[in-house]
């Protein structure tokens, strides 16, 4: 579709330009002053422009929880907090293990028509951690991600094996890093315990590793130390384990809401160029689930506006910083042509009012469920419009 955005305030992870942007056949086209076409033109009056958003880490329930979410709720809510392509998990049930179930969330996916979505596979099969003869029987294409999140790989040889086999196939291997064995008295040690294992791994098997919500200041400076020996490691956060400190919230999620040192240092290696991605690990569930104590929150509604208040506004990252964690780097680990405002990329836009400010309520979410610590909570920024392939696919509305 063509579409032509002018007077906008355009940034991407090294842009900051204001002026007119073309959307050509889907496609980014051009970017300049005074630019003239004869298609659908919006005004964007000022407002900011971006890449639109991309989650490395989201769950949609679908198949076999369509009571907390299902493709299409979850592709609306992505839509309203100005994502188009998300990567989910795969502890649906039943859990993504095989191609039937691959081939029904990929169908689900292209009926909705809204977001693109990345549906990883099991680690191990189905997800009982004890052998990865599954991933044999997967073509190297039709995989993009592997994970075993919900639950992780607690057999060291099982996720060799599956690290190797990644490797080879070129997928990437997410891990959900908790040691099982320290869960009930030490959440601390079994993230920390579990990422130095899978950061040695990924050093000795030269797979391409993305280490899930980290949230210690432990096992960020276990990843320091691996990304600065050369080895394929990326790192990837969550909103709430950078604007939610365990002093003011406990909230459950997991892994736990941190100490203000770890939020600390977490912020600090977002500075320094250690983080890769946001991740909203969004995990609807319904009232009665989180009653009896389901861990998890909900976050692809307000991502963007926790982290530009939370990282923008009170801890100075730039823009451009933020452009880069939510939108390139994201792009670049998931293997898709977005995520920069350049000619050729697809023209998945987000127009932004980054001076507005709102409390969160019910109404600002499109998921099914409403489970998150941020409800009654002031933010700043929100998402006016997403537009996928150049064709608006959410809009705020007025009263809003």
């Amino acid at each position: 579709m063509d579409l032509l955005i002018k007077n906008a305030h355009i940034i991407d992870s090294y842009m900051d330009f204001y002026g007119d942007l073309y959307i050509k056949e889907g496609k980014i086209y051009s970017i300049g002053n005074n630019l003239s076409v004869n298609c659908e033109t919006i005004d964007a009056d000022g407002k900011t422009v971006m890449p639109s958003f991309i989650d490395t880490h989201a769950h949609f329930r679908d198949p076999g929880f369509t009571y907390k979410e299902d493709i299409e709720t979850g592709s609306m809510a992505a839509a309203r907090g100005g994502y188009t392509a998300v990567d989910l998990m795969a502890n649906t049930k039943p859990v993504c293990s095989s191609r039937e179930v691959l081939n029904y969330v990929k169908e689900k996916a292209e009926k909705c028509n809204l977001i693109d979505i990345i549906q990883c596979v099991t680690v191990s099969k189905d997800m009982e951690g004890k052998t990865t003869s599954h991933l044999d029987e997967f073509d190297k294409d039709e995989v993009r991600v592997i994970s075993d999140d919900g639950r992780g790989v607690a057999d060291s040889k099982v996720m060799m094996d599956a690290m190797y086999k990644a490797k080879k196939n070129g997928w990437l291997v997410l891990s959900h890093a908790e040691s099982k064995e320290f869960s009930d008295t030490d959440m601390r040690t079994a993230e920390n315990m579990m990422t130095l294992r899978d950061v040695t791994l990924a050093g000795i098997t030269g797979a391409k590793l993305h280490m899930a919500h980290v949230s210690t200041k432990e096992a960020m400076q276990y990843i320091i130390d691996a990304k600065n020996k050369k080895a394929h490691v990326t790192a990837e956060v969550t909103p709430h384990h950078i604007a939610l400190t365990s002093d003011v919230c406990n909230y459950r999620v997991n892994p736990p809401i941190r100490e203000k040192e770890d939020v600390e240092f977490l912020i600090d290696a977002i500075k320094k160029g250690y983080v890769d991605t946001i991740g909203t690990d969004h995990a609807p569930h319904s009232k009665e689930d989180k009653a009896n104590g389901a861990p998890g929150m909900i976050g692809l509604e307000t991502a963007f506006s926790v982290c530009y208040t939370a990282l923008v506004k009170m801890h100075d990252v730039s823009i451009n910083k933020l452009s880069s964690l939510m939108s390139e780097k994201p792009a670049e680990l998931l293997k898709l042509n977005k995520g920069r405002i350049v000619p050729g990329y697809d023209g998945d836009i987000v127009i932004a009012d980054l001076d507005y400010k709102y409390t969160v309520s019910e109404k600002d979410l499109a998921s099914k469920s409403c489970n998150t610590p941020f409800l009654g909570k002031e933010l700043c920024g929100k998402v006016i419009m997403t537009i996928k392939n150049g064709r608006v696919i959410y809009k705020a509305m007025e009263e809003e």
